[in-house]
């Protein structure tokens, strides 16, 4: 999956943005302890888990954080990484009602900051949701795009206008390292399986050579074949001729 998050427009400030404070922590100090924490997490599941729990310690005025991804442009949304129960429940009641800040930051390639849900009015039925689970601001950040699906790291704080401009400025830092990260993974992830089907479609090329005396170029032309007229990828065919010995079937 290559994340196409930095066309002109991504990562854009929110409406209530003023500009940098000049307040920012030790960026560069604060940066370089979440890279040794994550680099000592194993698997993806593992380093975004952290990255969330490091985002709501390190931003301003959040409470809990997590990252979703919109699927079909708002049709469905599936909380990936989350600090908290809030999150997964604030993330149905916004695939339920179909508004909120989440949809408009994945979709818009913008931030969204809601200063306070008691007087939000952009999205009325979310807002009223929030309320009910004690939820006074968000901020929502835009982290990637491919095709009809996106994603949003989405931070919470149980306070009215917790949120601020350098509440911002380290959201975008954090959706900065967990785009890189989820891209890299998904990369990796595609080597990994490119890899896995080289082989398997190697050891299906070794049996028919084995088996009809045949040159590697006639074997894979057989595996094409029965694989176009069988209607299986290529992979499916090879994977149960060297498990079983037998070319599938339609």
């Amino acid at each position: 999956m290559e994340h196409e998050g930095a066309e002109e427009g991504r990562g854009r400030p929110s409406s209530g943005y003023g500009g940098a404070s000049g307040a920012l922590v030790d960026v560069a100090g604060l940066l370089g302890r979440i890279a040794r924490q994550l680099e000592a997490e194993p698997t993806l599941e593992q380093t975004m888990n952290a990255l969330v729990i490091a985002a709501v310690e390190a931003i301003p005025g959040a409470d809990a954080g997590g990252i979703t991804e919109v699927h079909r442009r708002g049709k469905r949304l599936n909380v990936r990484f989350a600090s908290d129960q809030l999150v997964k429940d604030m993330d149905a009641a916004q695939e339920e009602l179909s508004e909120g800040p989440c949809l408009d930051a994945a979709d818009r390639h913008r931030t969204v900051r809601v200063e306070d849900f008691a007087t939000e009015q952009r999205w009325p039925a979310f807002a009223a949701r929030a309320r009910e689970r004690g939820v006074g601001g968000m901020l929502s950040i835009q982290l990637y795009i491919q095709g009809d699906d996106l994603g949003a790291l989405n931070m919470y704080s149980h306070q009215a206008h917790a949120f601020d401009d350098e509440s911002e400025q380290m959201g975008l830092l954090f959706a900065t390292h967990a785009a890189i990260a989820m891209a890299g993974a998904q990369r990796e992830q595609q080597l990994c399986v490119a890899i896995s089907s080289r082989d398997v479609i190697g050891q299906a090329k070794g049996i028919l050579m084995e088996r009809f005396k045949i040159t590697a170029d006639q074997a894979f032309a057989v595996l094409t074949q029965a694989s176009s007229e069988g209607g299986h990828k290529l992979r499916e065919v090879a994977e149960t001729l060297a498990d079983s010995g037998e070319v599938p079937h339609r």
